[in-house]
């Protein structure tokens, strides 16, 4: 097992995962996973595997012309990173925004599982949806 992180290594670790996002480098996000890393948005199903994640991180990148992870505040309570913020994002010309809670945990310098917490239907009115994009996959 690889050596932990210090808390002060798991905050940068995610706020280098904000600016992954923020470059579109959907390759770098899903690489800062562990090969059996877990992603999942708590109203569907998770995402398995550092390659699943890529698929559909970089699928998000469909329409999508901007985003920022704009973190409020982040901190490390019992070894785990919580991460508040709010997502802003332009997707085809329309822009919106969602506030969501990360919660990451780590095996090593890797992100073993980050579970999302958010309002679904909030997010997927901003996003200008009508279909939920998980949905369309299955």
């Amino acid at each position: 097992m690889a050596a932990a992180l210090t808390d002060e290594q798991k905050i940068a670790v995610g706020r280098e995962m904000a600016e992954a996002w923020r470059a579109l480098d959907w390759r770098k996000g899903a690489d800062m996973f562990t090969p059996d890393g877990v992603l999942h948005s708590m109203m569907v199903e998770p995402i398995v595997g550092r390659e699943a994640i890529y698929k559909r991180v970089s699928g998000l990148g469909d329409g999508l012309e901007q985003i920022t992870l704009d973190i409020h505040h982040m901190g490390v309570i019992d070894g785990v990173l919580y991460m508040e913020r709010t997502d802003e994002f332009v997707i085809r010309g329309k822009a919106g925004s969602a506030p969501v809670v990360g919660v990451l945990e780590f095996d090593g310098p890797l992100i073993r599982i980050w579970r999302e917490y958010y309002d679904r239907a909030h997010l997927l009115k901003a996003m200008g949806l009508v279909e939920d994009f998980d949905q369309k996959t299955r």
